[in-house]
C-alpha cells in the first residue's frame, strides 16, 4: 500500500479542470517528464468526466508507491474513459467492484513525500479559461513535437529512398555482371565439351592408326619365332622376343587409350564374369617379375585372404592392378612392392604398397587428374595411368584411394564389392516375369546361393514362398497378375528382400523402404546388386 500525498474531492463539472491540473502538478512533483505529466492529467480528466456524469461526487486519492504514482478512484470498468486511461497509464488495477487504481511508473525517485506535499499544497481552484489556456499550450507543444517528428521522418524517408535507389542501381549492375558471367561460363563449358570431344576423337584416331602397324610388328615377330622360320641364334631369338613383348605392351596401351575415351563418355561397361583371383595374381607376378628382378626390387603378391572366385571384369581388374604395381616398381629404388588382398566388411580390398619416394599429401588427389605428374619425379610418367585406373575401379563399382608421405612410400587401395561366400545366401527366390532378367540375377549371385527358385507371376511366387520359406527374395514389383509387393504380406519380417524394379522409389512407403533393399532395373550392375543384397541382409 502506498503513502497518500493528496486527496481530491470532485463536487461539480468545473472541478474536472481542477482534477486535470492536480494530476499534472502531482506528476511533475514526483519527477515525471512533461509528456507523462500530460498523459496523467488527460487520463484523469477522461475517467472523472465519465464517472461524474454517471455517479456525481467523486473522491481521488494520489498515492506514492515504490517506483510508481498511483491514483485511486471509482470508475465504471466498461466505460470509455477507463479504456482511454488504460492507453495513457502503465497499469489499470481493479481493486474491487467500481474501485480502480491507475498506475504510472517512475523512472527516477521523486523526492521525499513531505517535499512533494509541500509542492502541491498551493493547489487552488482553477477557472475553465485558465485550464483551457494550459491545455492549448500543451497542444501547441505537442504539435511542435509532431512537426519535428514529421521533419525527421521526411529526412529519414529521403535517406531511405536514396539508399533504395543506390541499392537498386548496384543490384542491376550485379545482375548484369551475373548474366555476363553466365554467358561466359556457358561459352567456356561449350569450349570444354568441344575440347573433350576433340581429344576423344584424337585418341580414337591415333589408337586406330597405331593398332595396324603394332599388329603387324607382333605378327612379324611371331613369324620369325615360329617353327617354320629360318634358324635363329639365341641372341636373335632373345631380341625378337623383346620386340614381340614390346609390341604387345604397346597394343595394350593402345587399348587403354581407347578405354580412357570410352570412360570419359560414360561408355565403359564392364564385361562381368567369374574370375579366378589366385590365377590372375599369378599371371601378374609372372608379367612383372622380370622388371622387379632387373631393378633389384622384391615383388610380393600376398593372396592369402583372396577369395578363390570373384565376379568382375577380369581384364579391367588386371589393368588396374598392373598399373598400380608398375607404378610402384617405377618409383621405388630399393625395398619392395607388395600386393595384399583382404576382406573388410562388405568390401574386398587390394592394397599395393611400396617403399618408394612417396607423394606429399597435398598432391595425392592431383595425381588422379589426367596428365598431372608429381614435380621432380624421375622417371616421369605420362600422367594417365592413375586416372585410367580410377575410372576402371568406378566402372567395377569400386573406389581407388592413395595415401603415403615423402620418403615413406605410397599405398594405393582398390576397394571392390565383396563376393558372397559359396552358399552364404541360402535358398534364393527370384520373382520376375522376364526370363532373361532371372538368368542374369542367377548368374551374378552364382555360388553365393545354395539353391535357386524362379517365379514369373505373383501367384507362382506366393505358392513357392508358402511351400518353402526363402532366405533371400529378389522381387520385381510389376508382375502380369498383380503387384509384387503383395508377396511381402506373406513373408516373415526376417526374410531379406531386394526390390529389382524400374519403379520410382519415391512413390513407395517409407516404412517399406526401411525394410527392403532397392536397386534400379534400368542400369543394373553386379556391384549395385551386391550392395543392395548386403544392405537387405543387415536390416
Amino acid at each position: 500500500m502506498g503513502e497518500e500525498v493528496l486527496t481530491f474531492e470532485l463536487l461539480d463539472e468545473d472541478g474536472i479542470f481542477a482534477v486535470r491540473r492536480a494530476g499534472r502538478e502531482v506528476a511533475a512533483a514526483v519527477g515525471l517528464e512533461t509528456q507523462d505529466q500530460v498523459r496523467v492529467a488527460t487520463a484523469l480528466s477522461e475517467v472523472c468526466r465519465e464517472s461524474f456524469v454517471r455517479h456525481g461526487r467523486l473522491t481521488l486519492r494520489f498515492l506514492i508507491e515504490p517506483g510508481a504514482l498511483v491514483v485511486e478512484l471509482r470508475a465504471d470498468e466498461a466505460g470509455e474513459g477507463l479504456a482511454a486511461a488504460a492507453r495513457l497509464m502503465d497499469e489499470v488495477e481493479r481493486v474491487e467492484a467500481g474501485l480502480v487504481r491507475l498506475r504510472k511508473h517512475l523512472r527516477r525517485p521523486g523526492g521525499r513525500i513531505s517535499s512533494i506535499r509541500d509542492r502541491i499544497a498551493h493547489l487552488a481552484p482553477v477557472s475553465v479559461l485558465d485550464e483551457l489556456r494550459v491545455q492549448n499550450a500543451e497542444l501547441l507543444s505537442a504539435l511542435e513535437e509532431v512537426r519535428a517528428l514529421n521533419t525527421e521522418l521526411e529526412e529519414t524517408n529521403s535517406g531511405v529512398v536514396a539508399l533504395y535507389t543506390q541499392l537498386s542501381s548496384e543490384l542491376e549492375e550485379t545482375n548484369r555482371g551475373v548474366v555476363a558471367l553466365n554467358v561466359e561460363l556457358e561459352e567456356k563449358s561449350d569450349q570444354l565439351v568441344a575440347a573433350g570431344e576433340a581429344k576423344n576423337r584424337f585418341w580414337a584416331t591415333v589408337s586406330h592408326e597405331l593398332r595396324t602397324p603394332v599388329n603387324s610388328v607382333i605378327g612379324l615377330a611371331g613369324l620369325l619365332l615360329g617353327q617354320g622360320a629360318d634358324p635363329l641364334t639365341d641372341e636373335q631369338r632373345h631380341q625378337i622376343s623383346l620386340i614381340d613383348d614390346s609390341g604387345r605392351t604397346l597394343l595394350a596401351l593402345v587399348d587403354e587409350l581407347l578405354d580412357m575415351a570410352k570412360a570419359e563418355q560414360g561408355r565403359l561397361d564392364p564385361a562381368l564374369q567369374r574370375a579366378d583371383v589366385p590365377a590372375l595374381l599369378s599371371r601378374l607376378a609372372e608379367l612383372l617379375r622380370p622388371t622387379a628382378d632387373q631393378s633389384g626390387i622384391e615383388l610380393v603378391l600376398d593372396a592369402g585372404d583372396a577369395p578363390p572366385m570373384l565376379f568382375t571384369d577380369e581384364l579391367m581388374l588386371t589393368r588396374i592392378l598392373r598399373n598400380l604395381l608398375a607404378n610402384g616398381l617405377r618409383y621405388t629404388e630399393s625395398g619392395e612392392v607388395r600386393l595384399t588382398v583382404e576382406l573388410s566388411g562388405g568390401r574386398l580390398l587390394f592394397t599395393v604398397s611400396d617403399t618408394g619416394i612417396g607423394i606429399p599429401q597435398e598432391l595425392q588427389e592431383l595425381v588422379f587428374e589426367e596428365f598431372y605428374r608429381v614435380p621432380g619425379t624421375i622417371p616421369a610418367g605420362t600422367g594417365l595411368g592413375l586416372p585410367y585406373a580410377r575410372r576402371l575401379a568406378e566402372a567395377l563399382g569400386g573406389t581407388l584411394t592413395l595415401s603415403g608421405a615423402p620418403g615413406e612410400g605410397t599405398s594405393v587401395v582398390l576397394s571392390l564389392p565383396r563376393p558372397f561366400e559359396p552358399g552364404a545366401l541360402g535358398h534364393v527366390l527370384i520373382v520376375d516375369d522376364e526370363d532373361g532378367a532371372r538368368r542374369t540375377l542367377m548368374t551374378w549371385l552364382g555360388d553365393g546361393a545354395a539353391a535357386f527358385e524362379e517365379a514369373g507371376t505373383l501367384a507362382s511366387a506366393l505358392a513357392k514362398a508358402g511351400a518353402r520359406k526363402p532366405d533371400l527374395v529378389l522381387l520385381d514389383v510389376r508382375l502380369p497378375d498383380g503387384d509384387g509387393l503383395d508377396l511381402l504380406a506373406v513373408l516373415p519380417d526376417e526374410v531379406p528382400v531386394v526390390l529389382v524394379t524400374v519403379l520410382d522409389t519415391s512413390v513407395l512407403d517409407d516404412r517399406l523402404l526401411a525394410r527392403v533393399g532397392v536397386v534400379g532395373k534400368g542400369r543394373l550392375t553386379w556391384p549395385l546388386l551386391a550392395a543392395a543384397v548386403h544392405r537387405a541382409r543387415e536390416l
